[in-house]
């Protein structure tokens, strides 16, 4: 089975819980969607970089999402929610996935 880069699973994470909550109307199923991506990349984060970095890959997926909304006031809401995926991403690969 194809191994699935964690910075593409909290990437997706991000874009995806925001595209659920917007399509659907239905911010919960957006809030889900969040979750379950946060969790499946916090477990690989784990598995490949340890628990502190997982610990700190974890707090900067929360506050991607949480730093999106701020930030979406004054660049639109799809390019705050881009730019935070593309952060946690970033981050991710340093960590967890660039030595995989």
């Amino acid at each position: 089975m194809a191994r699935v880069p964690s910075a593409a699973i909290a990437a997706g994470g991000l874009v995806g819980g925001y595209g659920v909550a917007r399509w659907t109307k239905q911010r919960q199923l957006g809030g889900a969607v969040l979750a379950v991506a946060g969790a499946a990349a916090a477990q690989q984060w784990h598995r490949r970089a340890g628990g502190r970095a997982a610990g700190a890959l974890t707090a900067a997926y929360v506050a991607g999402f949480v730093g999106s909304h701020p930030l979406a006031r004054k660049v639109g809401a799809w390019p705050a929610v881009l730019g935070a995926a593309g952060a946690v991403a970033l981050a991710s690969w340093a960590v967890a996935d660039r030595r995989a």
